[in-house]
């Protein structure tokens, strides 16, 4: 009896210990996310219809997902991580942007930095000055030098660098300038095929893309309509398209229109007010329409026309009504009175005597970011709806915030000396938050 329980008792124990052996295999054998490693893993296989059946193409596919996703996490980590660097974007703040520039690697040739030297309008004062191209890369038509050399606007590395700056700047808002599809200014090519790439790497660092409709061959009423209701249709949709609301909640896209004053009152009305047949106004088309304030007596122009605010885009104080800071204030006084967006230019200095060599009376020096300053001051004094800046990259006129650097060749450059080539965009970025408290101040 004795020998009967003790083999009993033996049996029990091996048993026991194959149990506790057969466990601690299983269990080594079960990955780590498996659902038995979690309490509450047996509800998801309790009811053997509701689950799914699984596929080895459908394995692969969750494999690759998987690695995808961790690669964009990643990605959009390193990019969070970059833009918490930024302040925040100023929306109210916009800056002139041109996409007109190519080299040969992107472009097969150089376009705009060989821009011609163009000739005065008297041909005795033309006969004192120098004609012909630029030959780039180290000859431009730029009297300074980016810092990206002569880039090509096609380049994903220069639009991710120009994002940078602009985030750097505290600028939410590009105006970019426009001609319709197939059209191109007198000395570049087209470029409306650049916006889709454009208008994604805006997104990703939180800028906006306005349009800044160039004065194009033939532009009228009619076609600015289609042209209007092309730019909505194929761009309106895209989260980098800047819109703003109106006082009354409506959210519509914003338009510069330089050169405005090409048309005239009457042509604009037909597509400007509310009156006309054939108006754009209350429709899927209609829009904020910015127009270009050069001489005073276009101030009434503007309103018969149907606008809904004014723009100077010249820097150079002085150059023009429009662009003479001291009548600022009488500019908007005239846009509160009757309704209209006041948007000021603002501009770090003006050089083109590399494209016009007889232009030296309306230069104006930077003098170490001073004018600039100034610039900004006065803008704000008239405490405007929005600020404009001109330009980001306008290099044939000497107007760009764009970071510039020293460049030693046969061609004598400008340079932003003694400051680093960021100055302008930190002098920008200051004013930014200036101006975003003001607002603050006078919505109070």
């Amino acid at each position: 009896m004795a020998r009967f329980r003790r083999k009993s008792c033996i049996t029990l124990i091996a048993l026991v210990l194959l149990i506790l052996i057969v466990t601690v295999v299983l269990k080594a054998l079960v990955p780590e996310d498996s659902p038995f490693n979690s309490p509450g893993g047996a509800k998801l296989f309790s009811g053997g219809k509701d689950r799914p059946e699984v596929r080895q193409d459908d394995i692969k596919k969750t494999d690759v997902t998987k690695m995808s996703n961790s690669a964009h996490s990643g990605k959009n980590a390193e990019l969070e991580a970059t833009l918490r660097k930024f302040p925040p974007p100023n929306y109210y703040l916009h800056t002139f942007y041109y996409t007109w520039f190519g080299n040969p690697k992107f472009d097969g040739k150089y376009i705009h930095w060989d821009h011609p030297q163009l000739p005065h309008w008297d041909f005795k004062v033309a006969q004192g000055y120098p004609q012909g191209r630029h030959s780039p890369p180290d000859d431009i038509g730029a009297n300074f030098y980016p810092a990206l050399g002569a880039y090509s606007s096609r380049d994903p590395s220069v639009m991710e660098a120009h994002m940078q700056q602009l985030r750097t700047a505290a600028i939410g808002v590009i105006a970019l300038s426009w001609y319709p599809p197939n059209m191109k200014d007198d000395n570049g090519e087209p470029t409306d095929n650049i916006v889709p790439l454009l208008l994604e790497v805006a997104h990703k660092y939180h800028i906006k893309v306005a349009f800044h409709i160039e004065p194009y061959k033939g532009r009228d009423e009619i076609n600015m309509l289609s042209n209007v209701k092309y730019i909505i249709e194929k761009y309106g949709e895209h989260p980098a398209f800047f819109k703003y609301q109106t006082n009354t909640g409506k959210l519509l896209p914003l338009f510069y229109i330089y050169d405005s004053y090409l048309m005239n009152s009457e042509q604009w009305a037909k597509l400007l007010k509310h009156t006309e047949s054939n108006s754009i106004r209350d429709t899927p088309y209609d829009a904020i329409f910015i127009a270009l304030l050069v001489e005073e007596k276009h101030k009434m122009d503007i309103l018969t026309g149907g606008f809904d605010g004014i723009y100077t885009y010249f820097t150079t104080n002085g150059f023009s009504y429009g662009s003479t800071q001291r009548n600022w204030g009488s500019i908007k006084a005239f846009c509160e009175d009757n309704n209209l967006i006041f948007i000021p230019s603002v501009g770090p200095g003006y050089i083109d005597t590399s494209i016009r060599p007889w232009n030296f009376k309306n230069t104006r020096n930077r003098i170490n970011g001073k004018y600039y300053e100034t610039s900004l001051s006065a803008a704000l004094e008239a405490r405007p709806d929005f600020i404009s800046i001109t330009s980001f990259n306008e290099w044939h006129e000497g107007t760009q915030i764009e970071t510039a650097i020293p460049k030693t060749s046969q061609t004598v450059y400008l340079d932003y000396l003694p400051n680093k080539p960021t100055i302008y965009l930190e002098i920008t970025r200051k004013w930014a938050a200036i101006f975003g408290g003001e607002r603050r101040r006078w919505q109070e």
